[in-house]
């Protein structure tokens, strides 16, 4: 069997599915992107063809580590988002080529479901309380919303109480047991975070999360002596390197791999096993697209210390399109009582509406992160 072909459609409301083609008329999907360069990521998968084309899709590792280790500049997030959804159409191949879904190859399921989160609140929250218990009357048992709004380096103590006062609407409209997790989203500097941290720690929530950007390893040091609240990460790493150093610093409870971002499934499980052996759980990012979900529940069935997944179901970039939108069938992601069950049909488990793919592609979508500014003009991590 051999590739034959490559085809990439842009699709809203930011996303790039990969389609590859081969010579045995089986076709697998995949979803490079990289939120708001798209285009970026796609001018690579397209150099990365030359190296594809002709080869046997079977041999995942083989092609993985030509792409990776062949190229002199390697590593980053536009490389390795590119490799990452040439891997997961690879994947989808040869499990539809033996039959068989992603996880079997990888050892087997582990586990019946994976427990899921929604996302409430949207990138300025506001009334996250109400949307939380919509989310919970839907069946689901933990969300997770933005933090804050801009915040500079040393900044009102008022915009610590507001974040306060959201998380504090959630636990009086939803009961202590609903799992709340806040997202700093890497906009808060060191001084801020960990009076930030402080303050939500009577709130039990069940993680923060990238309290300040992942580079700043000594101030993630810092803040993890400042609060028992676990600490997760990981959406901005890329491969096993960039999580080598969290984990031999011993400076977050809950790693976050983008399996769009950090490599694909296999390299994602490898992160995963190395994080095993260091006591962390594994938190898989996805506020991406249905082949992005797919992969990421491959690799969860096969992962013991997976406990949760993002997804992207009603999230507030979903504009134009939602997650089930490209799907055949809706109804693949059963969830219910707060989880997803496995997906048991062949590759990534899933069927996508081609027809409509097509139809979106025609549109396309040029998707841009929102740039922010503090009060004094200068610029604000988004």
């Amino acid at each position: 069997m051999k590739i034959t072909n490559i085809t990439l459609y842009p699709v809203e409301p930011r996303w790039m599915f990969l389609k590859i083609d081969t010579d045995e008329g089986i076709s697998g999907w995949g979803e490079p992107v990289i939120e708001g360069k798209a285009a970026t990521v796609a001018a690579c998968v397209r150099e990365m063809s030359d190296y594809i084309i002709g080869k046997d899709p079977r041999n995942i590792e083989d092609i993985w580590q030509v792409l990776y280790r062949g190229a002199f500049y390697r590593g980053g997030p536009v490389t390795t988002s590119a490799i990452s959804g040439i891997e997961q159409a690879l994947w989808d191949i040869k499990g539809k080529y033996y039959n068989l879904p992603v996880y079997e190859f990888l050892g087997g399921a582990c586990r019946d479901n994976i427990r899921v989160y929604c996302w409430v609140g949207g990138d300025r929250p506001d009334d996250v309380g109400n949307a939380a218990l919509e989310q919970k009357k839907l069946g689901f048992n933990a969300v997770k919303m933005n933090g804050t709004e801009e915040l500079h380096y040393i900044d009102s103590f008022s915009k610590v109480e507001a974040t306060c006062a959201r998380v504090a609407a959630i636990r009086e409209t939803c009961g202590k047991d609903f799992g709340i997790a806040v997202d700093f989203h890497g906009r808060v500097h060191k001084s801020m975070a960990k009076v930030l941290a402080k303050e939500l720690e009577k709130y039990n929530l069940m993680f923060i999360e990238e309290p300040v950007l992942s580079e700043n390893y000594e101030a993630l040091e810092e803040i993890s002596k400042h609060c028992s609240t676990p600490i997760a990460l990981g959406e901005r790493l890329f491969t096993r390197w960039d999580f080598k150093k969290i984990f031999e610093q011993g400076i977050t409870d809950i790693i976050q791999p983008d399996l769009s971002h950090a490599g694909g499934i296999l390299e994602c499980r490898k992160i995963s096993a190395m994080a095993e052996a260091y006591d962390v759980s594994v938190a898989p990012h996805c506020p991406l697209g249905p082949i992005a979900l797919a992969a990421c529940l491959q690799m969860d069935a096969c992962t013991p210390n997976a406990w949760i997944q993002e997804q992207s179901l009603g999230i507030h970039y979903n504009q134009g399109s939602d997650l089930l939108d490209y799907l055949k069938d809706p109804k693949l992601f059963d969830y219910k009582d707060g989880a997803v069950g496995l997906l048991k049909g062949p590759g990534l488990g899933v069927e996508i509406n081609e027809e409509l793919v097509k139809e979106k592609a025609m549109k396309g979508h040029n998707w841009k992160n929102p740039v922010w500014r503090n009060a004094d003009g200068t610029v604000a991590e988004w």
